[in-house]
């Protein structure tokens, strides 16, 4: 792969990566033989600010990673897809596209491809070209697995921009987006748009605001977001993933639920709390209950849906709840206007108060994260450190100055391991470039 193609989408990291793609189309030609090899990439993505916002309707600022996910594919002349992993632990697998695929096991690593074959099947209703492919996601390129940085998305969209290309589909990148979000659903995950959105639709050196609010169209608003120059996005993985991530999660979407219900006999018209965004807090407050039960709203004659784990003598926190989400939109919205004017410390100051608005009032921290976040700051050149994810555990984002990013390593690090006996990983990034068709290679 020539370098300067590389240039062109990882910058200053490009003569890193040529190994890389070289080790890929080695295994590729091992596993399929010799000839020639589509390279397609996605990469993963880490959320800078706007936290528990997107299910809200509510605005997010997601930065695409310079670690990403490679899928080289040789297209084949029947639906026959074949897939090999540059890690061996990934066994080989076959499938055929059609409009009914059958999964493999929950938590196979081919329903990630399986998923948007068997969406475009559906979509496009002709039979589709399949390819022998190939997987490089290994460290230390590859987009980290189990992170709360999206490998799984990624995985998809590479997926559904191999086969669209292969396919001769060329839908808008923000309709592919849409189509990747829907694909996913093959995999039981029913989350929202933006990990598809910033996979596609990033810049290199930017972020992307997206609104998560459709309009009447369907369409969905988006902008990049320069980061402040001399500042790099440092990553701290926690190595933690506490087991009450799924109910708690759960709990904070009734509790938001909760909060757009009580809300609704003086603002008629909400059906998310994005509806309420322009109204003053203070108006807003007092309507809304510090606690209350999920029996004390049935009473009410209101309902939560068909969330799981809502028992009746459930307290849920619907004040704090509704003021994390009204405030983050806010603070969204402010540190787009900081990274336009190129104000690292208004941003790094909004990061700050999203993570205090996320421990405090949506209560999603930890303790191995707060060890992280305070290491962060005694680290001179950090503007800025927050949890960043669905939360407890997983990892938090650090706004650094450029030359501070060894001493970040260092002392984060060893700090960490001090407090709490584990090892953090912890890694810098360049904003990176989204998915699309790399080139070919023998």
């Amino acid at each position: 792969m020539q370098l300067s193609l590389l240039r062109s989408i990882y910058g200053d990291g490009a003569a890193e990566q040529v190994s890389r793609y070289a080790e890929a189309l080695d295994v590729f030609r091992t596993a399929y033989g010799p000839g020639e090899a589509l390279i397609f990439r996605a990469p993963g993505r880490v959320n800078l600010i706007g936290e528990h916002t997107d299910y809200n309707h509510g605005y997010v600022l997601p930065v695409a990673l310079d670690r990403d996910i490679l899928l080289l594919a040789r297209p084949r002349p029947d639906p026959a897809v074949n897939l090999v992993n540059v890690e061996s632990s990934y066994a080989a697998v076959s499938f055929t596209i059609s409009p009914a695929i059958p999964s493999a096991a929950a938590g196979h690593w081919s329903n990630y491809i399986r998923g948007p074959a068997q969406a475009m099947a559906q979509h496009l209703g002709r039979t589709l070209r399949g390819f022998d492919g190939l997987i490089s996601a290994a460290a230390p390129f590859g987009v980290p697995r189990a992170a709360g940085l999206s490998s799984s998305s990624a995985l998809t969209v590479a997926g559904a921009v191999a086969l669209a290309h292969i396919n001769d589909w060329r839908p808008e990148k923000t309709r592919l987006a849409q189509f990747c979000s829907e694909a996913e659903w093959y995999v039981g995950t029913r989350g929202g748009i933006m990990d598809q959105f910033i996979a596609l639709l990033a810049q290199r050196g930017q972020g992307l605001f997206l609104d998560c609010r459709p309009d009447a169209e369907g369409r969905y608003t988006t902008s990049p977001a320069p980061l402040p120059a001399d500042y790099r996005i440092l990553i701290a993985n926690s190595g933690v993933h506490h087991d009450n991530v799924r109910g708690g999660f759960n709990q904070r979407v009734a509790e938001c639920r909760a909060g757009v219900a009580l809300l609704r006999p003086r603002h008629a018209d909400i059906t998310h709390l994005r509806d309420v965004q322009d109204a003053p807090w203070a108006q807003l407050d007092p309507h809304l209950p510090e606690t209350i039960t999920v029996a004390e709203l049935g009473q009410r004659g209101i309902r939560l849906g068909d969330l799981p784990g809502l028992a009746a003598d459930l307290s849920l926190r619907v004040k704090a709840r509704c003021r994390h989400v009204w405030t983050e939109n806010g603070r969204v919205l402010a540190a787009l206007a900081a990274m336009r004017g190129g104000d690292a410390t208004a941003l790094g100051r909004l990061l700050d108060q999203a993570h205090a608005s996320a421990r405090d009032d949506y209560e999603i921290s930890c303790p191995e994260i707060e060890s992280l976040v305070r290491a962060a700051h005694e680290v001179d050149g950090v503007a800025g450190a927050r949890l960043t994810g669905a939360g407890w555990g997983g990892c938090i984002v650090a706004l650094v100055r450029a030359g501070a990013v060894p001493d970040f390593e260092t002392h984060v690090g060893r700090r960490y391991h001090a407090e709490t006996g584990r090892q953090a990983s912890i890694f810098a990034c360049r904003a990176g470039a989204g998915a699309g068709w790399v080139g070919a290679g023998r």
